[in-house]
């Protein structure tokens, strides 16, 4: 479809979906030139358009997912008269677009695959149903499926080990060269900004209760969702630098006068700081974007600092979108104590499961529970209520804790999807209200 309407809203938006390579579809029988991103480009030419907001979830696997992020977020968005009203009266003849960005990925776990979770003959899922659920979400390469083959082989003739056998963890670590996932430890690109993967430690600290949820061979999986979580991460990278970013530049050269905003939950701010700063973390846009909001993201606290304290003279990966003016008005984040996804799993996923305080600065910690790090102008404040004025500068950083109003959520993410009330859509009208 090439409009989706909000139930019970006035409220519409775009849906446009790439593939895990950042490859546009180009089958939607209802769009003429076939393509959602050419189809915007004429209706942003056309000049009615003067601001287009740009949404991207974060581990929402299909379609449906992706709609019901979107509905809320943006519904919620739509809701905000009083903010509608300032924004009419700051940037007369506004007039918004909405575009949610889907692209696919895999939810941090095993919990959508089949019913059934153990080895059990009956109602369980088979060898060869797991192969299928993780090469697919994996990206079905050769190597990745003979890796997967090989793991799930040997789980299901051990079924009742308590640790990785030999082949086990030598399946792991052939599957994690197999995705291309490099340890460059902090300062890495969000795809490798990780300590060196270690099978046998992601049992133990899920067996401690650090891991991604229980589900079919408990502790014995670890190690695959958090491979799961690095490629997820990779290809928020991917498609953010491949195609967002392309996307951008063609909006800004079609349509100059058309305000740009952009907002990234969980790895959706990857998909976001990618799409800033493209190919390389370097390449430039013909213009800044207008604002950026990254709420709870699951990428590093340092990713945008120029020197990292713990790797002195190393900069963090997108680095270059503070002194380049990739925004031209405000970059905020979110963050809450009460986000697990954020606060206890992304350290575990990096290899460093015991570093999940909240206080302190670590090494490895998510922006989503410490905010962007490293850059002295940054802003510490609280989160206001819907009708706050932050009164944001152009340029500015700011960092929000959203305890408050982001603390909603059981299991092992905790609130990290808590983040359709009005408070985080009143933190994005006033983000993009003109300076």
């Amino acid at each position: 479809m090439p409009i989706r309407k909000i139930p019970g809203t006035n409220a519409q938006y775009r849906l446009l979906a790439v593939n895990e390579d950042g490859v546009e579809a180009a089958n939607d029988p209802d769009i003429p030139a076939g393509r959602m991103s050419d189809a915007v480009i004429a209706e942003l030419a056309a000049g009615k358009v003067s601001d287009v907001f740009f949404w991207s979830h974060g581990w929402k696997g299909d379609v449906k997912e992706a709609f019901d992020q979107y509905d809320r977020w943006i519904g919620a968005f739509d809701k905000l008269q009083p903010d509608r009203q300032k924004m009419a009266q700051k940037a007369p003849g506004f007039n918004e677009m909405h575009i949610g960005f889907h692209w696919p990925s895999l939810a941090w776990g095993n919990e959508g695959l089949v019913s059934g979770n153990s080895f059990a003959p009956s109602g369980a899922a088979s060898e060869q149903a797991y192969v299928d659920f993780y090469a697919d979400a994996l990206g079905d390469t050769p190597e990745v499926r003979a890796a997967l083959e090989k793991l799930f082989g040997d789980l299901r003739k051990n079924a009742a080990a308590e640790e990785l056998t030999p082949t086990a963890r030598a399946a792991y670590l052939e599957l994690d060269a197999a995705l291309g996932l490099s340890s460059e430890g902090v300062g890495g690109d969000p795809a490798s900004d990780r300590k060196a993967f270690d099978p046998d430690q992601a049992v133990l600290d899920a067996e401690e209760g650090v891991s991604f949820g229980s589900g079919s061979f408990g502790s014995l999986l670890a190690p695959l969702q958090q491979l799961s979580f690095w490629t997820m991460k990779k290809r928020a990278k991917t498609v953010g630098e491949k195609s967002l970013h392309a996307l951008l530049a063609r909006i800004q050269t079609a349509a100059p006068n058309v305000r740009i905003h952009l907002m990234g939950h969980s790895f959706g701010c990857i998909v976001m700081c990618s799409a800033l700063g493209g190919p390389g973390g370097t390449t430039a846009l013909p213009r800044p974007v207008d604002s950026c909001v990254l709420v709870q993201g699951a990428m590093s606290l340092w990713a945008l600092a120029p020197s990292i304290p713990a790797k002195q003279g190393v900069a963090g990966y997108f680095s270059r979108l503070v002194p380049d003016g990739k925004v031209s008005g405000a970059l905020v984040t979110t963050r809450s104590k009460f986000d697990k996804a954020v606060g206890t799993l992304y350290p575990w996923a990096a290899g460093v499961a015991g570093q999940v305080a909240y206080e302190a600065l670590p090494v490895f910690g998510a922006i989503g529970a410490f905010g962007i790090c490293g850059i002295d102008a940054a802003v510490q404040s609280p989160m206001l209520p819907a009708d706050g004025n932050y009164a944001f500068k152009p340029k500015g950083i700011y960092n929000l804790d959203g305890s408050t109003y982001i603390a909603k959520g059981g299991g092992f993410a905790g609130a990290h999807s808590d983040i359709d009330g009005p408070e985080v859509a009143h933190v994005i009208w006033q983000a993009a209200l003109p300076a």
